[in-house]
């Protein structure tokens, strides 16, 4: 009987474990979508959907662990690059998220 108890405590553990990286990531991408959306706005079109670009990265990002690879590595590579430099050096990590 004791053992039977050990196991549900042990699935419920592994479950919270993986809830709370999930949750992680949810979080991360919602940083990386923000910061790569208001980027492309303040550098190339004060005009653009940023709710738009953020709801729809976001929720790609969530469901889909290449775009949330490319949404990482793009704004990675935004961080410390001026706008110029974001357009030339970061096209590759960038395009599919922004125009």
């Amino acid at each position: 009987m004791h053992l039977a108890k050990l196991g549900i405590v042990w699935v419920a553990m592994v479950a919270g474990v993986a809830a709370y990286g999930a949750g992680c990531d949810t979080v991360k991408n919602a940083y990386d979508c923000d910061h790569i959306c208001n980027r492309y706005s303040e550098c190339f079109d004060k005009n653009y959907d940023i709710a738009t670009c953020e709801s729809k990265c976001k929720d790609s990002a969530n469901s889909n662990d290449a775009y949330m690879n490319k949404a990482d590595a793009c704004q990675t590579c935004e961080d410390d690059a001026s706008c110029a430099g974001a357009a030339f050096n970061c096209a590759d990590e960038c395009v599919g998220i922004v125009p």
